[in-house]
């Protein structure tokens, strides 16, 4: 255990008591209309460890964050690698790494946009699964820790703490989940998280005990955060096996009703959801299947903070049939849909606070 593994998760219950009060100054998310409509822009995520910027890897270009900023988006979810930022385990982040992530976190907000922090590495470090040696969960919180010191309380930018963990039972990734927060907020830093399941944090099978342990919808009830400012990050695709890999829309009836269950087990239990992945190709039953998400989505913003379609990027490929990244100056068919959700990009209001406000 590091040293400042140990510090953290010393100074967890005097965090949850020092920032009780703040705590107690509720803040309700606008019910009028999604807080956050937006894209998932890929490229950080590419490689491995070892990836060269430019050649393996890349930030959003300029171009790019202004395109999607002009459709009306105001959220970006930014997707990077957890062990080019962090290249050893308990050990300080890289410093020109982080810079360019800085920098892509900047160039998006002066676009007038929030950021999703979104370490892609779908429960893993290199080859080795989270929840064990020498991933563990005092290393995930240690770099949630590290992560959050640099970004704390900055508006508009929010923690996703993992995307699609999978082979992890729910009781484990939990533990890992609560280390992370508990790092998180023992650092000082009020940003909301966005905490998944594990199993891909698919909302279809939100309710299954696929892995054995308990199902998310059980067991992720056990979230803890002594601000009790985060929200639930579900993934879900129209395809029939929900993997966002297929052409066709064949699975859009099982995806509607697992997100309408969802929609049900946040308002049942008080809790906020936040839709990090959907994408769909461009036939018109897709799209068909897209608007209508996105239309059941707004029709219960109590619960629904926004979504982040997947996916776009300067380097995304151009026959990926999910794709929205403009090819020479012309929109994809899906941006018709996905921008009309969007709507015209106004100022985020108040109430769709990324930062808990002190008490």
């Amino acid at each position: 255990m590091t040293g400042l593994a140990k510090r953290l998760l010393c100074q967890s219950l005097a965090a949850a008591v020092l920032l009780a009060s703040a705590a107690e100054a509720d803040v309700s998310f606008a019910a009028s209309q999604l807080c956050y409509r937006g894209i998932n822009l890929s490229g950080a995520e590419y490689g491995d460890r070892s990836g060269v910027l430019g050649t393996n890897y890349t930030y959003p270009s300029e171009d790019t964050v202004r395109y999607f900023a002009n459709k009306g988006m105001n959220v970006v979810r930014l997707p990077f690698r957890w062990e080019r930022l962090q290249p050893v385990l308990g050990q300080p982040l890289d410093d020109t790494e982080l810079q360019r992530l800085k920098d892509a976190v900047d160039l998006i907000q002066e676009h007038g946009m929030a950021v999703v922090l979104d370490p892609h590495n779908f429960g893993y470090y290199d080859k080795d699964q989270l929840t064990q040696a020498p991933a563990t969960d005092l290393a995930f919180g240690d770099f949630w820790a590290r992560l959050a010191v640099e970004f704390a309380n900055q508006k508009g930018v929010f923690f996703g703490l993992m995307n699609e963990p999978h082979d992890i039972k729910a009781p484990d990734w939990l533990e890992a989940a609560n280390t992370a927060i508990s790092g998180i907020r023992a650092v000082g830093a009020r940003n909301l998280i966005l905490v998944p399941g594990t199993n891909w944090t698919g909302a279809h099978s939100w309710a299954a005990d696929v892995l054995g342990g308990g199902a998310n919808g059980t067991v992720m009830l056990g979230v803890r955060d002594p601000l009790d400012f985060y929200a639930f990050e579900f993934h879900q695709y129209l395809d029939a096996d929900s993997s966002g890999t297929h052409p066709v829309c064949d699975g859009s009836d099982r995806a509607k009703q697992g997100l309408t269950d969802v929609t049900a087990w946040l308002r049942q239990n008080g809790k906020r959801g936040f839709l990090g992945e959907i994408g769909v190709a461009a036939n018109q039953p897709c799209l068909d299947g897209l608007k209508q998400v996105f239309d059941g989505m707004a029709d219960n913003s109590d619960v629904w903070l926004g979504w982040t379609y997947w996916a776009a990027g300067d380097w995304w490929p151009s026959q990926e049939p999910l794709n929205v990244q403009p090819r020479s100056g012309k929109d994809r068919p899906q941006m018709k849909v996905v921008a009309a959700a969007a709507g015209k990009k106004t100022p985020v209001a108040p109430a769709c606070a990324s930062v808990k406000p002190a008490g």
